[in-house]
């Protein structure tokens, strides 16, 4: 039996909606959240996402701003923009699209970040929060990941998750967080030994490797949920890191790509920013 199709798109507009009436409550109340979006240089990539940021907000009610500079400021002229968001009362999250341009200093830039307004969830302080189990804004992408798993219904207590990556980003903070839920969690990468063995004992797998169809249908467990968090273009199409045709014939549910984790990053920062007005 084919595996259920866990539909990405249709769960983040379920959370939008959420965040859209308590917005409109907190709004009545003179609090309306506010996010600034700041895209250093000209990458196509990052403007589409911007662009959808901002698309966003404006759906939920969300205040937005957006600054646009050019790829060659300096260092200190980008560190005084984040000092003056971070004294703005009107922002309660800021988000520097990455990467930037050659020549800035990306830590130096995150670690800038107040850290109650870092709803990307990247500022060591946040980090080290979540990693001792208190409470933290987590990056957007394994907290899509672990509200994808909530929300269809698998009880999470007690199994065993294989993470397969480990960047700060996704593979790190997605086993921070299942761990939280009383998962036994394994985290595999490169140079894991018997990687196919240790993910086919997996009754949640989180594949986050950036390597086109690299999970075929031998890797997983029967029954398993699996998580695709790869995002390739081969070939003109966008791929995961799964190969959906092949896994969907033994996991019991399973994220497509597109429509699976990506509309999820986008409604979590959504999430961040309208905590981070409710708490700040």
């Amino acid at each position: 039996m084919a595996a259920e199709i866990i539909n990405g798109k249709q769960i983040a507009a379920q959370i939008r909606s959420e965040l859209k009436e308590q917005v409109e409550r907190m709004a009545a109340q003179g609090r309306r959240p506010g996010l600034a979006v700041v895209l250093v240089g000209d990458n196509p990539a990052s403007a589409v996402y911007v662009r959808q940021k901002k698309k966003a907000c404006h759906e939920i009610g969300i205040y937005s701003e957006e600054h646009k500079l050019p790829g060659t400021i300096t260092q200190g002229e980008l560190l005084a923009l984040i000092d003056r968001l971070n004294a703005d009362p009107k922002i309660h999250g800021i988000l520097v699209q990455l990467p930037l341009p050659d020549g800035l200093d990306e830590e130096e830039v995150i670690n800038r970040i107040n850290p109650k307004k870092d709803v990307d969830g990247f500022h060591p302080t946040n980090v080290g929060r979540l990693s001792i189990g208190l409470p933290a804004y987590v990056p957007c992408t394994p907290a899509g990941v672990l509200e994808l798993v909530k929300r269809t219904g698998v009880a999470i207590a007690g199994k065993k998750v294989v993470v397969l990556g480990r960047s700060n980003i996704v593979g790190k903070p997605a086993a921070m967080l299942f761990l939280r839920e009383n998962a036994t969690v394994t985290v595999c990468h490169s140079r894991t030994v018997n990687v196919q063995q240790e993910c086919a004992q997996a009754d949640i797998l989180v594949v986050a490797v950036g390597r086109p169809k690299l999970v075929k249908k031998y890797w997983v467990k029967p029954g398993a949920v699996v998580i695709d968090v790869g995002i390739n273009r081969v070939d003109g199409k966008i791929v995961g890191d799964v190969d959906f045709e092949e896994v969907q014939e033994v996991a019991s549910a399973i994220t497509p790509v597109p429509g699976g984790v990506g509309p999820m990053t986008i409604a979590m920062l959504m999430k961040n920013t309208v905590s981070s007005a409710a708490e700040n």
